[in-house]
């Protein structure tokens, strides 16, 4: 028997996608079933001879024999390559050795028993483990196979793993997005929760880039690939969590090398439990017979499977509402996570100028705002693009403008059907030789851009335009606020006016704003949080995973947020949130806190249910049924607390 075709048993570490260990379903999986099932019609007819009627004794030798060969060949098998590869004796070992004492005692059938148990509990324990996995193998069945690429000759349906940066593929209807690209012609609605867990689907039109497996909803879209498929977002997530699942926690290290060295301390124990029992006056078989009690109540399975099966519901359960661990450790930090670093900009705000406000002196707001932005449509600035925005979201259509020069570090000038136009700063009102009215010094007073508009000396109005507020942002804060944080301190390197009406706005303290930080000044202001803590908690800090890499690298858990697409923000952060969505850290905190609780309450009923198993054993007649049912069951109930957490996915808002 191969190793990927032995069922599965506790001491098997849990396997990431894609390794060879992994049988949550396949023939490994079907044939640990199978064999389950085979222990147990061998188990059932010792019963009926122990129970109901006697039976002849060769059939009742069959019956035993197919119970310990099929429920005890495999976990022997295991114990052996694992004691002949890396020189571990293991859980296996002791149930095996437990199994054969009893048989060896004239009590074969409750050997039986304890296998049997042992492989119900193997198996049910694997398939259990198995929903977690399946979240991540889910986002490989996402991925369509062919791509219907644009050619010269025409259309031509191709394996999306020919497809080359570059290529451009038609996407219809009802299609899912075959890789990492940008819209070039079409425009359409598509939904993105299978990647950034956005729940609403999201309008785009020419330019916007769109990600693998998303799901074109209305619209023909032409499609420009900007990644291979191998360096897709799907791909860099599934190789993500991949390394996530693998990677061991603090405390999955612990009940690692807890689980090992105990197995020998518990076959060392049991041997001079036989003598001692010996020596206390018991026959030899009677001695015997409690030493493999002893062996069943004190294995550690329950131990050793207790974290990773929290751990493992975790991770899943976070990635499907679209946030990524670097593995279990930047789990667990972040549950003890108490001070929570925000960059500004990109991070509690979008990151683009948007108009906040327009005050017309003449006509109405609509008419300030055509006139504006047929000026500003010739202008490749930042302002002018968060203006046109502004006229698009109205449905306003620009002015005819005609004629358009600029004037550095003053403004833009142009001719519509009324006469000359112009819109700028100050300096551009001044050299036109317009007065600001007294209603718009409250304009200027404030910390926004102000872009004024008018004819010659005449003012028409103006617009004030600012770096936007993200929807979720004081959602996001105000969450962790209320989820006992300790302190939330906003990091930017803008002026501190904006700093300050941001952070006002969020509901930062005035002594938790720090602003005209340069990268260097972050890393210090991090290190400083972390020792303000004095070792009572961790600091995060969450940015964009690209300005602020170096702040990400000193926090104890780096957070990067709407990294769908970026390779950069991946690398830096240990944890990525893939949509521009601040509630989904405070979900992500919740949920690592709730683990390393269910973590907690799995290592202390593990170990106090061995504890009184191995009392029971020693100083008591327990029998090997009941401890077989204690162990196995204590070993179930871990796992299924830890599986709990599949059921409280990151809110999706």
């Amino acid at each position: 028997m191969t190793q990927s075709e032995a069922p599965p048993h506790h001491h098997a570490p849990v396997a990431a996608p894609g390794n060879s260990n992994a049988h949550d379903h396949g023939d490994g999986g079907d044939l640990g079933l199978i064999l389950t099932v085979l222990t147990f019609l061998g188990l059932a007819v010792a019963m009926v001879d122990a129970f109901i009627m006697p039976i002849p004794q060769q059939l009742l030798l069959a019956g035993l024999g197919l119970a310990y060969l099929a429920g005890g060949a495999p976990p022997a098998l295991a114990a052996t390559r694992d004691l002949w590869h890396d020189h571990v004796l293991n859980i296996d070992l002791l149930m095996v050795t437990a199994a054969l004492a009893a048989a060896a005692v004239g009590s074969a059938m409750e050997g039986a028993v304890l296998l049997a148990l042992f492989s119900l509990s193997g198996t049910l324990e694997h398939r259990a483990m198995g929903r977690a996995r399946r979240a991540v193998e889910a986002l490989m069945q996402l991925r369509p196979e062919t791509a219907l690429l644009r050619t010269a000759e025409g259309v031509r349906e191709v394996p999306v793993d020919s497809l080359r940066p570059g290529d451009r593929v038609i996407l219809r209807p009802g299609a899912r997005v075959p890789v990492d690209g940008k819209i070039v012609e079409g425009e359409g609605t598509l939904d993105e929760s299978t990647i950034t867990g956005e729940s609403e689907p999201q309008k785009k039109g020419p330019g916007a880039s769109v990600h693998e497996a998303c799901v074109n909803l209305d619209a023909i879209l032409t499609i420009e690939v900007t990644r291979a498929l191998a360096d897709s977002t799907v791909a860099r997530m599934i190789r993500l969590v991949t390394e996530a699942q693998a990677a061991k926690a603090p405390s999955e290290r612990f009940s690692d090398w807890f689980g090992q060295r105990y197995t020998v301390a518990v076959l060392a124990g049991s041997v001079l439990a036989f003598f001692g029992f010996r020596a206390w006056g018991l026959e030899t078989g009677d001695a015997l017979y409690r030493a493999a009690v002893l062996l069943v109540a004190a294995s550690p399975c329950a131990v050793v499977i207790s974290v990773p099966a929290a751990i493992l519901s975790a991770l899943s359960a976070a990635a499907r509402g679209g946030v990524l661990f670097k593995g279990g450790a930047a789990l667990e930090e972040l549950a003890e996570v108490r001070v929570f670093a925000f960059d500004k900009t990109g991070t509690l705000t979008t990151g683009r100028a948007e108009v906040t406000d327009l005050l017309p002196l003449e006509g109405d707001e609509d008419a300030l705002l055509a006139l504006l932005a047929g000026v500003e449509a010739h202008s490749e600035h930042p302002i002018a693009a968060a203006i046109l925005r502004a006229a698009e979201t109205r449905g306003i259509m620009p002015a005819e403008v005609s004629g358009v020069r600029a004037l550095p570090s003053e403004g833009i000038m142009g001719r519509d059907a009324a006469g000359d136009l112009w819109a700028g700063n100050a300096r551009m009102a001044a050299r036109m030789g317009a007065e600001v009215d007294g209603r718009l010094d409250a304009m200027h007073a404030g910390d926004q851009t102000v872009v004024l508009l008018g004819r010659g000396a005449r003012l028409l109005g103006a617009v004030t335009v600012a770096d936007a507020i993200r929807d979720s942002a004081r959602r996001g804060v105000e969450a962790l606020a209320a989820q006992g944080v300790a302190r939330v301190v906003m990091m930017t390197g803008d002026r501190p006016e904006v700093a300050a009406r941001i952070g006002a706005s969020l509901g930062f303290a005035a002594a938790d704003i720090e602003a005209g930080l340069l990268p260097e000044d972050k890393v210090r202001l991090v290190d400083r949080l972390d020792r303000d803590l004095g070792g009572r908690g961790k600091v995060a800090f969450v940015g964009d995973g690209v300005n602020d890499a170096a702040a990400l690298a000193r926090a104890d858990v780096g957070v990067a947020m709407g990294v769908a697409g970026s390779e950069v923000a991946l690398q830096a952060a240990d944890v990525a949130l893939m949509a521009d969505d601040l509630t989904r850290l405070a979900d992500a905190h919740r949920l690592a806190r709730r683990a390393a609780r269910v973590i907690r309450q799995n290592l202390i009923f593990a170990l106090g249910a061995m504890a009184v198993l191995v009392i029971g054993g020693l100083f008591f007649e327990l029998p090997l049924p009941l401890a077989v049912v204690g162990h196995e069951g204590g070993t179930l109930l871990v796992v299924l607390n830890g599986l709990r957490l599949l059921a409280d996915p990151i809110r999706r808002a």
